[in-house]
């Protein structure tokens, strides 16, 4: 296969991975869709114990994308471990456990209790803006995500990639203090907060006040993220906010990412989703490009 990409040890068929929490756990989408058409699935964020997610209204539309506080509403990693994992874990493609907490010690027990699942890649979210505790507070100043990032490499042998949040003020240095703290991968960015205001009822739409947007509207924002990322570590990157079509896959793997991960657009346009592949090769047909790693961070 033409797209096909190594990333770490892994050989992905293409550079297309589903986002945390817009995919569940692919299962519903596997009704309708053959999923294994695409590079990986990041599954839906986990944490040590179950969560309902935050109350009031969860999702509002804007007009270049979405906003969201579903607050890492999930079954917890045991229930993912007994119950979840042994139905998904034969399919063709990479798996990534995304995990989020609340303290360290959450983190870290979570984690111990995944250890016998043989997924691919923990995906450590560190860039969650919808929960209270924890979370993006991780992630937003370089000594504490270096501290954790760390804690977890000396926990875990476990593929290790740390996701980083857009709301920091130098990516770079937090993308190198991961690095330094054993990370063996970046992905970026996650959610930009955000905020709605419903003048009919003269209230802010959200419970939590701010909300994470995602979609178009925040896609330049994230581009410039990784290349700043890819120019300050060198292990390999996922990009990912507002993709939805080959030619913005392109653009990411030009600044520097390695794959990308996809998620607002799966609501949108699924169809377009599972098409992209096949879009690929031909625009390296069209090219005269062998190997999709020959435009990796080429700008």
């Amino acid at each position: 296969m033409k797209t096909k990409i190594k990333f770490l040890d892994l050989e992905l068929k293409n550079p297309i991975i589903a986002a945390s929490g817009t995919f569940g756990f692919g299962e519903e989408y596997a009704e309708h869709y053959d999923i294994e058409k695409l590079g990986g699935i990041s599954y839906k964020g986990l944490t040590l114990d179950p969560r309902d997610g935050n109350d009031g209204i969860r999702v509002w539309e804007t007009p270049a994308g979405m906003m969201n506080s579903v607050g890492l509403e999930n079954p917890g990693v045991d229930a993912f471990a007994r119950k979840i994992w042994p139905r998904i874990q034969d399919r063709n493609l990479i798996s990534v456990v995304n995990l989020g907490g609340s303290t360290l010690e959450t983190y870290l027990e979570g984690i111990r209790r995944l250890e016998h699942c043989d997924y691919d890649i923990l995906e450590l979210n560190i860039s969650c803006p919808n929960v209270k505790a924890g979370g993006m507070a991780f992630g937003t100043e370089a000594k504490s995500a270096e501290r954790i990032t760390r804690a977890v490499r000396m926990t875990t042998q476990k593929r290790l990639m740390v996701k980083l949040s857009p709301n920091v003020g130098n990516i770079g240095e937090i993308a190198k203090a991961c690095q330094a703290g054993g990370a063996d991968a970046i992905s970026l960015i996650n959610t930009v907060q955000a905020m709605a205001i419903d003048t009919k009822s003269r209230e802010i739409v959200f419970n939590n006040t701010y909300a994470g947007l995602s979609g178009p509207a925040i896609r330049p924002i994230a581009l410039r993220m990784v290349h700043q990322t890819a120019k300050a570590v060198n292990i390999p990157i996922v990009g990912m906010g507002g993709i939805s079509n080959a030619d913005e896959v392109i653009q990411f793997l030009m600044a520097g990412a390695s794959a990308v991960q996809i998620g607002t657009a799966f609501f949108t346009n699924p169809d377009q989703i599972f098409q992209i592949p096949t879009e690929l090769e031909m625009w390296m047909e069209k090219e005269g490009v062998q190997s999709l790693e020959e435009i990796i961070g080429i700008v």
